[in-house]
């Protein structure tokens, strides 16, 4: 580390003084490798300098610092800019090289570094070996690359989480990239680049320093990509405003949201990979992170210079197309679509709304809880009246159990000691004068319980759980038939249910008539049956509008089919997804569709 700050001093201090072009190139190509020696080695003493129980402190301050302090090279080099330009009054030197007094201190903090680290010594040779041998090894780069895509091959969230801090940091290698330019074609010179550049670091420091209270119980999967789109959102407006307050906005708003992604990133890993695998994790991110922001730092100029200034002239409006806008602007494009890829891989709560998230966190309220990580799997049978939704469910509860599956067939409402009697009182003719709410708020109440006693308890044990009609049916009978507010009635039902939603809901679609037909044939009818088609139709209408905003988890059936069409499509269905696990010593066991039980 001594050696490699003595170096960088050496190079910077030989910039100015050999003053051309080729050695430019040459020197920061130097420095940069030299800094690839200093990084690893500096990784590597922490674990013997800093004690155990404060070595996850370190290594935040660490990271904080490292972003933070950019802010502070920033403003140290445009108060230098006004200096310089003071000097160059009384000083040709000042006049004609303009950066040189930057370049001598810079070369001045190397060598203090170098100083510091050699001070030191005494202590790291103190220490006893089995510590100082302790975490000494680090992966090549090539090889914890090549060793980190291997292990992500298996993990879909961390894939996601790669591609989202990518992203992020690709974003805001563009603006340090572009930001010396950028501040020239807003007419800010020095200053306004030093500004510029130091505003991104703020804003990364600021997003892991405070980002995470920010963003308070919102859930961490989803923030990184929530947080990369809004990344690639402020990049954009950054790249077609030409207004440099703006701009400094942007860039800082952009950097803050940078900073939540690389911290939240940090911790998942740290929370969610296992042991062995972790520290191997966290050295291919950190060093695919140095190749994304050398190479992002890099090609960002090259592209803005190929595509060069050019101006559009609309209706005697001049509007910018020159390289550095169009650039910028691609690049937060890139940073939008990356954070919606990786949202789409890492989000484990599929069944929330992504809005509902968002409104909770804005309220400072807890999420409400999803599926998440839970075990077994959760399937809904829906429609309207004589669908043949309980012929179906016995069907697939018998095919499912034939294959070796713990399958718990039920329905709603009345599964339950308390629904049985919450049933009696709904269906019965003689309730006739019951007003739409108490109808809804009595189907909760059967919910809430029918869940906590026998939905959810299954799901735990890894059971494949077969339901005959669900929230849906609230949503569309009280909802769309009784004319209540969708809203209302979801809210009432997620509250019941604690937020429990299925993870394929079949709506066999029927025509009314033609259902409470079939519903006639099989017995006495009860109070809901006997309400007029036109009830019937406006809950039709809303179970097929539920399955189009929802499609990912439904599928919709005719219901006038041939029973065993019917099943076979369902069961089809099932096969493409994620069942839960075989319980021990079962296998897979599939029965002819002829000699299933209808």
């Amino acid at each position: 580390m001594v050696v490699a700050d003595v170096l960088r001093c050496g190079l910077f201090i030989s910039i100015p003084l050999l003053q051309t072009l080729w050695w430019l190139f040459a020197a920061t190509f130097l420095i940069e490798c030299a800094s690839l020696f200093w990084i690893p080695a500096k990784e590597a003493s922490i674990p013997n300098l800093v004690p155990r129980n404060r070595l996850e402190s370190a290594n935040q301050l660490a990271l904080v610092t490292t972003y933070g302090f950019g802010a502070v090279a920033a403003v140290v080099f445009s108060a230098l800019s006004f200096v310089n330009r003071g000097l160059a009054h009384e000083f040709s030197f000042f006049r004609t090289n303009p950066v040189n007094l930057a370049l001598y201190l810079d070369a001045l903090t190397f060598l203090v570094s170098g100083l510091t680290i050699l001070g030191l010594s005494q202590l790291s040779s103190a220490m006893p070996r089995g510590l100082e041998a302790e975490g000494a090894h680090q992966p090549g780069l090539l090889k914890s690359i090549r060793e980190g895509l291997t292990f992500l091959g298996g993990a879909r969230w961390l894939r996601g989480l790669v591609l989202g801090v990518s992203g992020a940091t690709a974003a805001g290698a563009a603006v340090i990239g572009l930001s010396r330019v950028f501040a020239d074609d807003l007419q800010g010179g020095n200053a306004a680049y030093g500004v510029l550049f130091g505003t991104v670091f703020v804003g990364l420091a600021s997003g892991m320093f405070l980002g995470p209270r920010a963003i308070g119980n919102f859930p961490r999967r989803r923030a990184v990509g929530v947080a990369i789109v809004c990344s690639g959102i402020a990049l954009a407006i950054d790249a077609v405003v030409p207004n440099l307050a703006l701009a400094v906005v942007m860039t800082g708003v952009l950097g803050f949201f940078a900073g939540i992604v690389w911290v939240v990133a940090l911790t998942l890993v740290g929370s969610e990979v296992a042991d062995e695998l972790r520290g191997r994790t966290f050295a291919f991110i950190y060093n695919l992170m140095r190749v994304v922001l050398l190479v992002a730092v890099a090609a960002a100029p090259f592209l803005a210079g190929v595509i060069g200034p050019h101006t559009v002239t609309v209706q005697r409006l001049h509007v910018r197309v020159d390289g550095v806008t169009v650039t910028l602007f691609a690049a937060g494009v890139l940073a939008i679509a990356a954070g919606v890829v990786c949202l789409r891989l890492m989000d484990d709560r599929r069944d929330v709304p992504l809005r509902t998230d968002v409104l909770a966190a804005l309220r400072r309220r807890d999420p409400e809880p999803g599926r998440g990580t839970r075990a077994g799997y959760f399937l809904a049978l829906e429609g309207g009246e004589g669908a043949g939704k309980s012929t179906l469910a016995r069907r697939l509860a018998d095919e499912l159990r034939s294959r070796g599956y713990d399958v718990v067939l039920t329905f709603e409402p009345g599964d339950t000691a308390v629904g049985a009697r919450i049933r009696e009182v709904l269906l019965d003719p003689a309730s006739a004068g019951m007003t739409p709410r108490t109808e809804a708020v009595l189907y909760a109440a059967d919910r809430a319980q029918h869940v906590n006693e026998v939905i959810r308890p299954a799901l735990e044990r890894n059971a494949v759980v077969v339901c005959d009609r669900y929230v849906d049916s609230s949503r569309a009978y009280q909802g769309g038939g009784r004319d209540l507010d969708d809203r209302e009635i979801a809210h009432l039902s997620r509250w019941a249910t604690g937020g429990l939603q299925p993870d394929l809901t079949v709506v066999l679609d029927i025509d009314p008539e033609e259902g409470l037909r079939r519903a006639s044939n099989v017995g006495e009818g009860d109070r809901l049956e006997a309400e007029a088609v036109e009830f019937h139709r406006r809950v039709r209408s809303e179970f097929l509008a539920l399955a189009r905003r929802g499609r990912h988890r439904y599928l919709v059936v005719d219901a006038a089919d041939d029973p065993d069409a019917i099943f076979e499509r369902v069961l089809g269905r099932l096969d493409e997804e994620a069942l839960p696990d075989l319980p021990a010593g079962r296998t897979t066991m599939t029965i002819p569709l002829a000699e299933v039980p209808r």
